[in-house]
């Protein structure tokens, strides 16, 4: 369905500016089936995509057709209920891609039919990046939705025997991360990278400027970096935490449900060990280094019997580089 493919776009392009909130997006089509309103949620306190593509779509969503990527909320909080809206606007029908999973807001489509409009959910296509998976998955799991990353070589190795790591992807790959980050809650690092490459953790253009839509930047581990570093990271805004533990905790109670684990192996080695890694980025440079730094510091499994499989979900050519990503299954 065309409509759904511009829902989940719209959805995509406010990643990263939602969060507590999901990044739902919404398209209304006429009673003659053309799209006449698109909408996606504002930042927390704003709209939801509901209204937006309503207000787009103004008398020409009478007789008409919603389009959700997800279930129209049934609650008031900052916002009226979507459902309702929905409803004034005297639309149709209402289609949406998942249910929402939240008991506060679930149950719109129970009002929508007993409004008499028709209901119904689809099926998500498998070629679209579905920008609602990571907040699913923080609901799902009462914590944020954790993505580690990492740049390799062709032979897996992180770094060359010097510690040098730079670059060993090409540009593309490189600006692709900075894009990405815009559409992170938060990115975290360990103390150690903290101390040794002093990283900005920033979101920029190719030209250096810092794009519009900033993650917040952390720091894990129980080394100070507020002195004796190259700077003063709380100063510029880093969060410091003693553990993944606690950082994930103090995030998802603050609003982050989408982050990012960029560096270094130990605090990569953490996450794994400790079950919270929901989906991996492997960025596979062009280059070949025969031994080196490795992913992980230490095995996570001591046989391939044991250890844990993935499902690949996406392949991104970037250059000469791939950017492959696999998300957890626990049906593999």
């Amino acid at each position: 369905m065309r409509a759904l493919h511009v829902a989940m776009g719209a959805g995509e392009q406010v990643r990263g500016t939602t969060s507590p909130n999901p990044p739902v997006g919404a398209v209304i089509l006429d009673s003659a089936g053309q799209v006449v309103g698109v909408g996606a949620t504002q930042p927390p306190g704003g709209p939801h995509a509901e209204v937006m593509a309503l207000r787009d779509a103004g008398d020409k969503a009478r007789g008409g057709t919603a389009v959700v990527t997800l279930e129209p909320c049934n609650h008031t909080g900052r916002t009226g209920p979507c459902a309702q809206a929905l409803i004034d606007a005297s639309v149709a029908a209402v289609y949406y891609l998942h249910p929402d999973p939240t008991p506060q807001a679930g149950g719109g489509s129970t009002t929508l039919r007993r409004a008499g409009i028709t209901v119904g959910q689809l099926s998500a296509p498998t070629e679209r990046a579905d920008a609602l998976e990571p907040w699913l998955g923080a609901v799902a799991l009462g914590r944020p939705h954790v993505t580690l990353k990492f740049a390799q070589s062709l032979d897996g190795f992180t770094a060359a025997v010097d510690g040098s790591s730079q670059w060993i992807t090409g540009e593309q790959a490189r600006e692709h991360v900075h894009r990405d980050r815009t559409q992170r809650d938060a990115i975290l690092i360990g103390t150690g990278t903290a101390l040794a490459d002093n990283p900005s953790l920033t979101a920029r253009f190719p030209d250096g400027s810092l794009r519009p839509q900033q993650p917040r930047r952390v720091v894990i581990g129980s080394r100070n970096v507020s002195h004796g570093g190259k700077t003063n990271l709380e100063r510029l805004g880093f969060e410091h935490y003693a553990s993944p533990q606690e950082a994930l905790a103090e995030l998802y109670t603050t609003g982050a449900r989408d982050i990012l684990v960029e560096g270094g192996a130990g605090l990569a080695t953490s996450f794994m060990e400790l079950g919270f890694v929901d989906r991996i980025q492997a960025y596979i440079g062009n280059v070949v280094l025969g031994e080196g730094r490795g992913v992980l510091t230490s095995a996570v499994s001591s046989n391939l019997a044991g250890a844990q499989r993935w499902r690949r979900c996406a392949v991104t050519e970037l250059g000469e580089d791939l950017l492959v990503e696999y998300r957890k299954d626990e049906k593999l």
